[in-house]
């Protein structure tokens, strides 16, 4: 019997990466847009890669099959 590939979903993965232990990171909205509105300190933040929730991973299996 022919074991067929899972595809990967594009989208998903031109946003999200995963680290080396397993958990995936993305960059917060808001970035771009009314800037010098923010504070420094938000802005910075913003900048930074963040970690995914433990929900949001869950689903991150499903359409990242192979990380």
């Amino acid at each position: 019997m022919k074991k067929y590939k899972l595809k990967t979903h594009k989208a998903t993965a031109k946003r999200v990466r995963m680290t080396g232990g397993g958990k995936y990171l993305h960059l917060k909205s808001a970035r771009t847009k009314y800037r010098r509105k923010k504070d420094p300190t938000r802005n910075r933040s913003l900048s930074q890669p963040t970690v995914l929730s433990k929900g949001d991973t869950r689903k991150m299996t499903r359409l990242l099959p192979y990380g």
